[in-house]
C-alpha cells in the first residue's frame, strides 16, 4: 500500500494530554496514546515496599533525591510528545520538577512488570529509558521471580538477579537492596 493510503494514527499535544479525564491512566509513545490497566495487589505492594526503602534511604542521608510513585507523570519528549508514569522513580534534578511532573529523564526508574503486557517493560520502556537519559532502569518481574538491572552509565549492564538475591543500586554508593527481604513479605 502506498504511504500516502495507509491508515494514520491520530498524535496527541500536550493539551490534549491534560485535558483527558483524571481517572483515565494512560501514556503517550511518539504522541500515540496507550491505555494502562490497573495494578495488582503484588504490583502496589512491591511499590510501597521499593518506594519506602528510597525514600528512607535518602532521608537518612539528607539527599537531594526525590521518590515518586505512579501516578505522577515523566514527560520524556515534546516532539513528539512522550509522556510515561513509571512505578517508581528517582529524581536528583529538582529544576525538572514543575509542580505538575517532571520534565526530563528521572536518574533511576523501576517498572513493575504487568503479566498483561510484559514487552511494555522489557522492550518499548527499555528504548525509551535509555535514549532518554536515565541513569539506570530496574524491571522487576513477580510472576518470574526476576530483577533485570539496566544501568546506563560508564561499562553499560544488564543483569538478571532472582528474588533471592541482594541488589546494589547503582546510582548509590551503599544503597543495598534485599529481595529475599521484600519476597518473604509477599510470601513468593
Amino acid at each position: 500500500m502506498p504511504p500516502a493510503l495507509q491508515p494514520q494514527t491520530e498524535t496527541i499535544t500536550l493539551e490534549q494530554y491534560e485535558a483527558l479525564p483524571e481517572n483515565r491512566r494512560a501514556e503517550v509513545f511518539d504522541g500515540v496514546v496507550y491505555d494502562m490497566g490497573s495494578p495488582s495487589q503484588i504490583h502496589q505492594t512491591l511499590s510501597m515496599e521499593l518506594s519506602y526503602i528510597f525514600y528512607n534511604y535518602i532521608k537518612s542521608k539528607k539527599g537531594a533525591c526525590q521518590v515518586f510513585s505512579a501516578p505522577f507523570d515523566v514527560k520524556l519528549s515534546d516532539k513528539p510528545l512522550t509522556i510515561v508514569q513509571p512505578d517508581i522513580m528517582v529524581i536528583c534534578d529538582k529544576d525538572k520538577l514543575d509542580g505538575k511532573r517532571c520534565n526530563g529523564a528521572p536518574d533511576f526508574i523501576i517498572e513493575i512488570v504487568s503479566p498483561s503486557n510484559p514487552s511494555e517493560d522489557y522492550i518499548r520502556k527499555l528504548y525509551y529509558y535509555k535514549n532518554a537519559g536515565v541513569r539506570e532502569y530496574w524491571i522487576v518481574d513477580p510472576r518470574r521471580k526476576t530483577i533485570t538491572v539496566n544501568y546506563f552509565e560508564g561499562n553499560l549492564l544488564n543483569i538478571q538477579y532472582s528474588f533471592d538475591s541482594t541488589i546494589k543500586v547503582n546510582i548509590y554508593d551503599d544503597l543495598y537492596i534485599s529481595f529475599s527481604d521484600i519476597a518473604n513479605l509477599l510470601n513468593i
